[in-house]
């Protein structure tokens, strides 16, 4: 198989090592970058010494630069594997492609002027509505999946052409690929589950205990799933690996980098310096938002998001978010 990888961040670059280190089958894979500089220097080192320094490329990974339509094209299946923010543009470029399309990006893009933000699918079925296409996600760090240490994602699409796509191209001894029709619910959690990180890496910040954050988690995942059922997903699917799954590995995981902005909120940075010193795109910060206004347009109550959106704005501090939630009204939990 034939597959392009559109994105040499961190997630892409692990898993263009992962399908070219496949066992099964011989894979030509290309890591396709836009910078030419990086181009350069990731095929000179055979690495990726800026996102996963230290792992080596596989033989058959190949690197390339240039226009991506020409890749594109010449591929099996096509991965992009570029943030939320540059996903219209990318599926713009790829109008009108035969092959598979998976993204890899989990968030909501930007609310602009005309209305709501977007999920990936939302996005998708605007400006292509005749790609192939579907999305590979779950709880996974990048880090680990280049190492080949043991791993289990969704393949989530309405078409099972691109369901078995992505199971032919990534599963494997160390990595497990589950395919999901519900491409609603598996995006809405791994959208949601990076904004409730930055609460649960708050509370750990604040050493509120290991009850707050089983707290926050459990709580968490009932907003998740009231939000995604209202978009139209099937509850059975937040308790899966892009439900739970990822929230539980996102909220606890030290290579989170959402957490990670939670922790540094805690210290008293500020939201400008704990994004700078990541280095990395923390999707939670760019998504709150506007996870919040399609919650409030559906009439959905996500007070933890709430909390995280008010922190993020400089409208709360971080004590008083916490005090925010737990000064709430008792209600019933299956509410």
């Amino acid at each position: 198989m034939r597959i392009c990888v559109l994105g040499a961040g961190a997630w892409g670059t692990a898993l263009a090592i992962s399908a070219a280190a496949h066992p099964a089958s011989a894979h030509g894979v290309s890591l396709w970058a836009r910078d030419d500089r990086q181009v350069g220097a990731m095929a000179q080192a055979r690495s990726n010494a800026r996102y996963l320094p230290d792992i080596p490329f596989p033989p058959s990974l190949d690197v390339a630069g240039g226009p991506p339509l020409a890749l594109a094209r010449a591929a099996d299946l096509v991965i992009v594997a570029t943030p939320m923010a540059a996903l219209r543009e990318q599926l713009t470029a790829l109008r009108g492609l035969d092959a598979p399309v998976a993204w890899l990006c989990k968030g909501v893009e930007l609310a602009g002027d005309a209305g709501q933000g977007l999920l990936a699918h939302e996005i998708q079925a605007q400006v292509a509505p005749g790609l192939h296409c579907g999305v590979l996600s779950g709880p996974s760090f990048a880090q680990e999946v280049a190492r080949g240490q043991p791993t289990a994602l969704v393949a989530a699409s309405a078409d099972a052409a691109v369901r078995d796509a992505l199971v032919a191209a990534f599963h494997g001894p160390t990595l497990r690929v589950y395919a999901n029709d519900d491409i609603v619910g598996v995006e809405v959690g791994g959208a949601v589950k990076n904004v409730l990180a930055i609460a649960t890496g708050l509370a750990d910040g604040l050493a509120l205990g290991l009850n707050a954050r089983a707290a926050l988690i459990t709580r968490g995942l009932a907003e998740m799933t009231r939000l995604g059922v209202a978009l139209g997903a099937r509850p059975e699917t937040f308790m899966g690996l892009s439900g739970l799954g990822d929230l539980v590995l996102t909220a606890t995981g030290d290579l989170s980098r959402n957490r990670r902005v939670g922790l540094l909120l805690a210290e008293g940075r500020t939201l400008a310096q704990a994004v700078e010193s990541l280095g990395h795109v923390a999707e939670g910060v760019y998504c709150a938002r506007t996870v919040v206004q399609r919650a409030r347009h559906l009439g959905v109550d996500m007070p933890i998001a709430e909390g995280v959106v008010a922190l993020l704005d400089g409208r709360l501090a971080p004590a008083d978010a916490v005090r925010a939630l737990m000064e709430r009204e008792p209600g019933s939990e299956l509410g």
